[in-house]
């Protein structure tokens, strides 16, 4: 990192640790417990002009560095703003009711506390398990219901049993009817029994674990399950004059593109200042926000609604990702800095992998006069973060096309959160995946917020449908036309999908005008075409949830709404997010609402409906959901024409059953012996 940091670049392990002295020096007696120490990014009217500037190769004026902080000091939980170089407080508030996201070390206190109670050992007992069985207990975040305070932060705890001694057995092939709630103060609120048939309650019925549960083919680690393939030959990557992109601390350029990366404990990675060819396209790209509601009715599961990034964070939950594994080919890792609760500065390595992959065909035309083919393949930039939460994880990529389009794909893997069934019973909100084991529907909602740059920070959103002509009409005779039906939307709010319609929403910049197409230059949002929320609008599931109202919104620049569902998700309830702003200032006579021609920010909820199915167990292969931003009359003609044409000597590929050309020319090279 540059002696001077970038006004983007994450805090630095020196910068957390000065940081932490700071807020140390509020408490004499050392009683904080840090969550939270991470950049705040500059006020946007402040950074443009230090990035204008720089793309100008001006020298920038410097911009204040702060840090934001969340930490408990006398069990209070604080918010606070440090300004990074004068080591002072600019900004301090108590968060009265609110929590902080998961500290896995205060869930693990949860564990331990609870499978210490004796309530809970006698419950444990009266199982009557099979030998050698350990009991896991799985803390969970509690997803408001309305039947606790939630101004006490309270944990639900889920039971499970291990039959093997190895620590990587699939303990969520034997869940147990057994839950409990646990105070802040990690002591045990109340035990039950859960509910088995589908009209069933949560009860207080002890009754012992049912022993023709135990099975043998729920195993995925390879210790445990033998069984693999061995037709599956290597695949190497490989790049004999090494990658095409450039690094500059933060700082990406490759091909046409130019951005900076950052990372913080709630998003995990963003993007900002993505530029192609030195032209502005977005000011900043990240996924906003994501929660996952379960859609089993019975109490006490809608309690189980997990905000991953605003519970859990993306960032403090990343992988560390391994070479040959998650990424292939010539790889750059990227590290990261959280913090301890005792603020010591907390490195997470190799948070991010930037690499190349061929990605098929680009473009191609055969003129079938001349039989001459001319073909180029697509290369792709690869910036991947992979999550665990729990049982599952969360692959996120994004892509970037020499065609100047933005892929950003999400990828669902890992284990389903189980629940116990009686072996013969069935319920209409879930599906058997093995004797006593019962993976509930649940939906996965994400939101990817874009804040565009179309050549300026002026721009608007369309809302484009492809419509028929009227027929019969003497403009459309034979009943074949169509047209497309465009608006500008002139006011904050949200907008639905219509596939009947190929709705389509355009970014465009009302100020620049193609000088080919005579209309605004611009960008396409391809959607991902999923179902909204399915939790009744009345529910806490929905109400914490507003951004799954609709498919796409439309909202006004601020600095501070970053978050999709509000800035505090911990056992919210409801009535913060992107919905909520966009109704205060409606209500409000003198806030400004309208976004034609504006600084705008476009949000765009998608995911996946997860009726599970037996392929799904006992590890679940990736699901993928892929969102698009693909450059509309943005250009003069097709911006990838200029790409290398593809060759059989550049590329060496080779026929099934033909020597590899490279280790052809490695064997003449041996010395003759």
């Amino acid at each position: 990192m540059p002696l001077t940091p970038h006004p983007l670049d994450p805090l630095s392990l020196d910068e957390i640790a000065s940081v932490a002295s700071v807020v140390r020096a509020l408490t004499p007696n050392n009683e904080e417990i840090f969550r939270v120490i991470t950049l705040a990014e500059p006020p946007k009217k402040e950074l443009t002009g230090y990035l204008d500037a720089e793309h100008a190769r001006r020298t920038p004026r410097p911009l204040k560095r702060v840090a934001k902080v969340h930490a408990y000091i006398d069990k209070a939980f604080h918010e606070i703003f440090v300004d990074v170089n004068e080591r002072s407080i600019v900004f301090h508030d108590v968060l009265h009711g609110r929590h902080s996201h998961i500290d896995s070390a205060y869930m693990k206190k949860v564990e331990a506390a609870c499978l210490q109670d004796e309530h809970v050992q006698a419950e444990i007992d009266s199982l009557h398990l099979p030998e050698g069985a350990t009991v896991i207990v799985e803390p969970w975040t509690y997803a408001t219901d309305g039947m606790n305070d939630m101004r006490e932060r309270t944990t639900m705890c889920w039971f499970y049993m291990r039959l093997s001694t190895h620590e990587d057995a699939n303990y969520y092939a034997y869940p147990l009817n057994i839950v409990a709630e646990v105070s802040e103060s990690l002591q045990v609120k109340s035990i039950s029994r859960l509910p088995s048939g589908a009209n069933e309650e949560l009860n207080s019925v002890r009754k012992p674990y049912d022993h023709n549960k135990v099975h043998t083919s729920s195993e995925y680690h390879p210790d445990l399950s033998t069984s693999r393939r061995t037709t599956t030959k290597p695949l190497r990557i490989i790049q004999p004059e090494g990658p095409s992109f450039q690094i500059n601390g933060n700082h990406i350029t490759w091909e046409k593109w130019t951005m900076r990366i950052g990372f913080n404990y709630r998003e995990g990675l963003t993007l900002h200042d993505v530029r192609y060819d030195n032209r502005s396209l977005f000011y900043r790209l990240s996924l906003s926000e994501m929660f996952v509601p379960y859609g089993d009715s019975r109490c006490p599961y809608p309690r189980k609604g997990a905000f991953d990034l605003g519970n859990d964070g993306a960032g403090v939950n990343a992988n560390n990702l391994k070479l040959g594994c998650d990424c292939l080919g010539h790889i750059k890792y990227f590290d990261a800095w959280h913090t301890t609760s005792s603020g010591e500065p907390l490195k997470l390595p190799n948070v991010v992998c930037c690499h190349e992959q061929d990605d098929g065909i680009l473009w191609k035309h055969t003129n079938f006069r001349t039989g001459n083919a001319v073909v180029t393949r697509s290369r792709l930039l690869v910036l991947q973060t992979i999550i665990t939460v729990s049982n599952y994880e969360y692959v996120f990529v994004w892509y970037f096309g020499q065609d100047a389009s933005i892929h950003y794909e999400v990828r669902a893997t890992g284990i389903l959160s189980t629940a116990p069934i009686d072996v013969g019973d069935k319920v209409p909100f879930g599906t058997v995946v093995a004797p006593g084991v019962l993976a509930p529907y649940h939906q996965h909602l994400f939101c990817l917020r874009i804040d565009p740059a179309l050549d300026g920070h002026r721009n608007s959103l369309v809302v484009e449908d492809s419509v028929p002509m009227p027929f019969p009409d003497k403009s459309n005779p034979f009943g074949v036309g169509y047209v497309t039906d465009s608006k500008i939307v002139e006011e904050e709010g949200g907008h639905d999908l219509d596939h009947f319609k190929g709705r389509t929403f355009k970014i465009i910049n009302e100020n620049k005008i193609n000088p080919t197409t005579d209309t605004p230059v611009g960008f396409k949002l391809l959607p991902y075409y999923s179902q909204l929320i399915l939790a009744h609008p009345s529910s806490y599931h929905a109400k914490r949830s507003e951004f799954g109202q609709h498919a796409v919104w439309v909202t006004r620049h601020k600095d501070e709404e970053l978050y999709a569902s509000g800035n505090h998700t911990m056992q919210s309830l409801g009535g913060e997010g992107v919905a909520s702003w966009i109704k205060a200032r409606a209500e409000d006579g003198n806030a400004e609402t309208g976004v034609k021609d504006e600084d705008i920010v476009v949000w765009h909820t998608f995911g996946s409906t997860h009726n599970p199915r037996i392929e799904d167990w006992p590890v679940m292969p990736a699901e993928k959901m892929v969102v698009g931003l693909k450059p509309f009359n943005f250009f003069n003609g097709n911006p990838g024409l200029d790409v290398p044409i593809s060759t059989q000597e550049k590329n060496q590929s080779v026929l099934v059953g033909e020597k590899d050309p490279a280790r052809v020319e490695k064997e003449a090279q041996r010395p003759k012996l």
